[in-house]
């Protein structure tokens, strides 16, 4: 549990840490693996407009010509293999691109099936909101240049997001799911009535966005090391008072997110309730994955954060790397003796 109270000399220590922060560290791209599935692409138009979403059954689709309007709609079941929730929806402009078109498609030096605005609502497996990712350009085709090895096709930009995923930019593609058997999108008439959309069932689809965060979290530096500390006496863990493996520790870090409850932005985390943060939260020792107890807004701070973990049984005596991540973002790791 976070304590209601810090001490005298914890209060000194805190002020002495978010006065001496080390230098921002800039993190690779981080590569999110989202899994949908009940995923249906409503096919349009249709003659009479009083008919859209009406149907209850499952629909026939007419594949759209092009210029036609698709819509899309999916759960968010995974991220990063991790449970997780929340809703994909797409509109795309069918264009169907090639530089030797069918009749009544469209010549293009690339080949390309739509233009696509997608975005990814997420959240957490027990419902708390966590942020969402918009991504717009072509889709089909071939990947760009420098995307990862998984993504089979689309060439979309991240050009924005909300939540943990404020200002977040990159790019975004897909790649079948883990079961080929599975279709990928079940298609269907916008005249069928999306409220049944998961008892009538959809194909599934794994998106690949490789997403650069305007900040990652980092874990505080203090006195030249890293603000990691005792849980029992609040004191730092250095060299001549190392961790032990199986004892709870304390770290300070930045670059969380959002909380419940919320502040405004740049203003500073209330004393109560405890502001906890939205976003999943994990540890790393050594890069084993850390039972995570608590992570919090601290009490007065501004981007400040106190997270509270357990140090993995196992974890070999001698130095050992610790990292923090918030929705599947990892920053920079720091060094710890663990006697």
């Amino acid at each position: 549990m976070i304590r209601k109270a810090e001490t005298f000399a914890m209060t000194v220590l805190l002020v002495a840490v978010y006065c001496n922060r080390g230098q921002a560290q800039v993190a690779p791209p981080t590569i999110l693996t989202i899994d949908t599935e009940n995923v249906i692409e409503y096919q349009g138009p249709i003659s009479d407009p009083s008919k859209l979403a009406t149907d209850p059954n499952v629909t026939p689709a007419v594949m759209p010509r092009t210029f036609n309007v698709v819509l899309v709609l999916g759960d968010i079941v995974a991220v990063n293999g991790q449970p997780a929730k929340g809703t994909l929806a797409a509109r795309a402009w069918a264009i169907g691109a090639s530089p030797a078109p069918n009749p009544g498609k469209a010549i293009a030096d690339t080949t390309r099936v739509s233009i696509r605005f997608n975005t990814f609502e997420i959240l957490k497996s027990d419902g708390t909101p966590v942020g969402t990712i918009v991504t717009l350009g072509p889709n089909g085709g071939s990947p760009p240049p420098g995307a990862p090895l998984a993504q089979t096709g689309g060439n979309l930009a991240i050009v924005g997001g909300t939540g943990a995923f404020l200002g977040a930019r990159g790019q975004q593609g897909g790649a079948r799911g883990t079961s080929r058997e599975v279709p990928i999108f079940r298609f269907a008439s916008m005249a069928e009535d999306p409220a049944n959309r998961r008892k009538n069932g959809g194909g599934k689809f794994r998106w690949l966005l490789t997403v650069i965060p305007m900040s990652v979290p980092q874990i505080e530096t203090i006195f030249g090391g890293p603000a990691v500390l005792h849980s029992s006496d609040s004191s730092l863990v250095t060299a001549s008072t190392p961790a032990a493996a199986g004892e709870v520790l304390s770290l300070r870090a930045t670059g969380l997110g959002p909380t419940r409850p919320g502040v405004d932005p740049g203003q500073p985390f209330p004393a109560t309730p405890p502001a906890v943060v939205n976003s999943p939260v994990g540890v790393t020792v050594n890069g084993q994955p850390a039972e995570v107890l608590a992570a919090v807004g601290l009490p007065g701070a501004v981007d400040g954060y106190k997270v509270n973990f357990r140090v993995p049984s196992g974890t070999a005596k001698g130095m050992a790397t610790v990292q923090v991540s918030a929705a599947w973002i990892t920053g920079p790791s720091v060094t710890i003796g663990i006697q």
